[in-house]
């Protein structure tokens, strides 16, 4: 097998989507223990030579919270000579600060769509961690920056239950109206199915929002990740979160599991035509080099299948 799949395009999907790639954060801040900075720099130059444009490099929040990435400071100059995109999570006007003075031009914002996750992720309710953001995203586009919201909680809450859809979109809308630039829609612990995830962009839709201001960011707990990226490709989104090698979870989150893995979205994607600009063996060999990195073999599927040794 050459390790590429039949292309059989599909009518009515983007002719490019682009990955947001989120291994070197939201994979590692996941990691029991703390990979080396020289490690987490060589994966992000692996990522970037194997043709991802987008890459999440760190998350500038107290040590105290996510020690995995306590070495943000040392890491970002490291990948100064990285050609792509290096958006960093930033949870305040601290986090902020430190992102802007080591250069950083695009950063991201992590908010909730339930009161429970807010209250334990964040430490606050929705409507105080909203306003915690305003001046974050004011300040970062009053100098320059790309601003993305993460939202997360949008389709169930583990202590909650099932998100009313018309809650998920009056939060979206808020970050947006902050300044946001684009909007990422988390499936924190997986369980969106297609036709939710139809309702939620269509609400999104109809609220004023479009389409090409929304990524999706899915988790596989239940094997839905690529159904659902699916279902959002064929409402006209073109930005989707994955993960190299599957890394990943929540910490906040205990029944969440990995991330969608970006080589299993990659395989679909040149399966359907879909241009990504993204090499799948270099890919996957960097997945399985990391893997070793971390001792344990990578949960992507594709990245087992076209790494077995016959």
């Amino acid at each position: 097998m050459n390790g590429l799949p039949m292309k059989v395009p599909a009518p009515g999907l983007p002719a490019r989507v682009r990955i947001h790639e989120v291994g070197a954060r939201d994979g590692l801040q996941n990691e029991k223990t703390a990979v080396p900075t020289a490690v987490k720099a060589e994966f992000v130059h692996r990522l970037a030579a194997a043709g991802l444009t987008t890459i999440e490099a760190t998350s500038f929040v107290h040590p105290k919270w996510v020690p995995q990435l306590a070495d943000a400071e040392a890491l970002f100059p490291l990948l100064a000579d990285v050609d792509a995109a290096l958006p960093v999570l930033v949870p305040n006007e601290r986090g902020l600060d430190r992102a802007l003075a080591l250069g950083a031009t695009r950063i991201a914002v992590f908010g909730s769509a339930t009161e429970t996750f807010a209250s334990r992720n964040l430490n606050r309710t929705v409507a105080e961690s909203l306003a915690m953001f305003e001046p974050v995203v004011a300040r970062a586009r009053q100098d320059g920056a790309h601003v993305r919201g993460y939202l997360s909680m949008c389709f169930g809450d583990p202590w909650e239950g099932p998100v009313p859809l018309p809650q998920v979109v009056s939060v979206a809308k808020s970050l947006l109206d902050l300044g946001c630039d684009e909007l990422s829609l988390g499936d924190t612990i997986g369980v969106a199915t297609p036709g939710h995830v139809q309702a939620l962009l269509e609400g999104l839709n109809d609220a004023g929002v479009a389409t090409d201001r929304i990524g999706v960011h899915f988790h596989d707990t239940y094997g839905q990740a690529l159904s659902n990226t699916l279902a959002a490709l064929r409402h006209g989104v073109s930005t989707v979160d994955a993960s190299a090698g599957g890394l990943g979870g929540c910490p906040y989150a205990k029944s969440a599991t990995g991330n969608l893995a970006t080589e299993d979205l990659v395989w679909m994607l040149d399966g359907l035509g879909i241009e990504t600009g993204v090499d799948l063996a270099a890919l996957t060999a960097t997945s399985v080099w990391m893997a070793e990195q971390l001792g344990r073999p990578s949960p992507s599927r594709t990245v087992r299948a076209l790494s077995h040794k016959e």
